[in-house]
């Protein structure tokens, strides 16, 4: 029986999923997934561009919440020569990827103080090394102390690899912090890298505390809130308080289905990720759009972001008001959930998500599409949880 340990690398997610699918390629998958939906009833139609929305969409920042119920068109995806899945925007990312490399100079930490002991405080050398953005900061191999690193536009994060270059959480940092976040949640941050290295959020130091994080989307190791043009590339995140990997926007919003948060982040890759000990969800997103998540692995969460006996840490969740989210080969182990696609009653549901290749083991739950307080007969109809595609799942 296939088990996947702590070692497993998320780049053989696709050959362990074609070991075990009928369809030869992923191109032949999505395509007849693609069709499946284009042919059902319950596609939820584009609206025409209306004065009204315009103008709403464009006094909706003012304000934490937006009332645009807005379903985003299915796109066909991009497949490449290698039989890769990519989003229709891939083009558009790749494009920004390229002026993010552009626009930054080259400094490394341990010019500006860091020690990378394990033991030395190197919050202000990363302060101090990041400047004002428009830098690619080189993080060499050890351990680094802070009590929280804050991005600002046009910065890379270099470490030397997962396991060699380590950001580990100061023990006296308090229980909400983010280990790694941008640094403008109101006016919102662009072209932020984050590659090759782990992330400690070191739980250790809140003890024996019954919940492991705060309110909202606090207490994690990565979180993107309000960013547009993002990228985490071959990072792992061990024993946070909540989350390992959030797409976020500052403040969740639970004013009604139909209703999503403003300030939402877009354009955003994660690949090659890894993550346990997640206190409630490895990967998870809320109210964002054009996001992409490839071959990544989330096993074995600790559970304490809930009550003891009711945990619901998910290896992958796509939570309320995302929207345009791309997921391909990725992989969840001994979850409670491997890949949830859902939202609270209270706020609007996922929507428009395309899954090729999802490998789950030994989760308790393997997959779970759901819009909460809208199961059953008696219930309201959900106004926005339409267009899932799902393929190639093990």
């Amino acid at each position: 029986m296939l088990k996947l340990d702590h070692t497993h690398d998320p780049y053989q997610n696709a050959a362990l999923i074609q070991e075990y699918v009928e369809t030869s390629t992923n191109e032949q998958a999505v395509r007849q997934a693609e069709q499946l939906l284009h042919d059902s009833a319950f596609v939820a139609p584009r609206r025409d561009p209306h004065l009204s929305r315009t103008l709403r969409s464009m006094i909706s920042p003012l304000f934490l919440t937006n009332r645009d119920k807005y379903i985003l068109p299915l796109t066909p995806a991009f497949v490449t020569p290698r039989d890769e899945i990519r989003p229709s925007w891939f083009g558009r990312l790749n494009h920004e990827f390229e002026r993010l490399i552009s626009e930054v100079e080259i400094v490394d930490v341990t010019s500006y103080g860091a020690v990378g002991d394990g033991q030395t405080d190197d919050t202000q050398a990363f302060i101090d090394a990041l400047g004002d953005g428009h830098r690619q900061v080189h993080v060499p191999a050890g351990t680094y102390v802070v009590r929280g690193i804050r991005l600002p536009s046009y910065t890379i994060l270099t470490g030397a690899g997962k396991g060699k270059t380590i950001l580990k959480m100061h023990d006296k940092a308090p229980k909400g912090r983010r280990l790694v976040t941008n640094q403008n949640y109101l006016l919102g941050n662009h072209h932020l890298l984050v590659e090759k290295m782990t992330l400690d959020w070191n739980i250790k130091r809140i003890g024996d505390a019954k919940k492991s994080s705060t309110w909202g989307n606090h207490s994690s190791c990565l979180t993107y809130a309000h960013v547009t043009y993002g990228w985490v590339f071959d990072v792992e995140a061990v024993n946070p308080g909540l989350h390992c990997f959030d797409i976020s926007t500052p403040y969740y919003n639970y004013n009604g289905d139909g209703a999503r948060a403003n300030l939402s982040s877009s354009f955003i890759w994660f690949d090659g990720l890894t993550g346990s000990g997640f206190g409630d969800d490895g990967i998870t997103t809320h109210h964002s759009d054009h996001l992409f998540i490839s071959n990544c692995f989330m096993h074995d969460p600790s559970g304490r972001a809930h009550a003891e006996g009711f945990s619901n840490s998910n290896g992958i969740e796509i939570d309320d008001g995302s929207r345009d989210v791309w997921l391909f080969n990725n992989a969840t182990s001994r979850c409670f959930g491997g890949l949830e696609i859902k939202a609270h009653a209270t706020s609007s549901a996922a929507s428009t998500v395309k899954i090729v290749g999802h490998l789950s083991i030994d989760d308790h739950r393997a997959f779970n599409f759901r819009h909460i307080g809208h199961h059953q007969a008696t219930d309201p109809m959900s106004q926005t949880a339409y267009n899932i595609i799902a393929t190639r799942l093990i």
